[in-house]
């Protein structure tokens, strides 16, 4: 698979391994939450018990990279910027949340070229939560 495919149809999906592929992902993510020193502000938004957190993360990039999309039946719609904006976000946090997916992403068994991309696609939603955030603080 050509890097130019992904993000056609499920080729994303199918790349990161479908759905187990994605929940080791974000299992991986979600340890290094908790762990790394430069992600601790990130975690203490979360609450305790992350299993719903990490449910929906799951189910959200299973059907952002193309897979079935079972978002909304399971917890209905959502702006992700917008449901973030609640939270004080910067660039800091911003970048503690692509650090701990950067490490979780280059543990998995995928291609390079996915890899890349995959960072490359998921650095734009987290920068819109940032707006968002932002956005709210600064009243607009």
């Amino acid at each position: 698979m050509t890097s130019s495919s992904y993000g056609a149809g499920d080729a994303s999906y199918r790349a990161a391994g479908g759905a187990g592929g994605i929940e080791r992902l974000v299992h991986r993510f979600y340890e290094y939450m908790e762990t790394l020193p430069e992600a601790r502000a990130l975690r203490a938004m979360h609450a305790a018990d992350l299993s719903e957190v990490r449910d929906k993360l799951a189910v959200f990039l299973v059907a952002w990279l193309g897979g079935p999309n079972e978002y909304r039946s399971r917890f209905g719609s959502i702006s992700i910027p917008g449901f973030h904006a609640r939270f004080a976000i910067d660039e800091a946090e911003r970048d503690a949340w692509l650090v701990c997916m950067a490490r979780a992403v280059d543990e998995q068994p995928w291609a390079e070229a996915f890899k890349r991309y995959f960072m490359q696609v998921i650095a734009v939603p987290a920068e819109r939560v940032r707006v968002a955030s932002v956005m709210r603080r600064a009243g607009g």
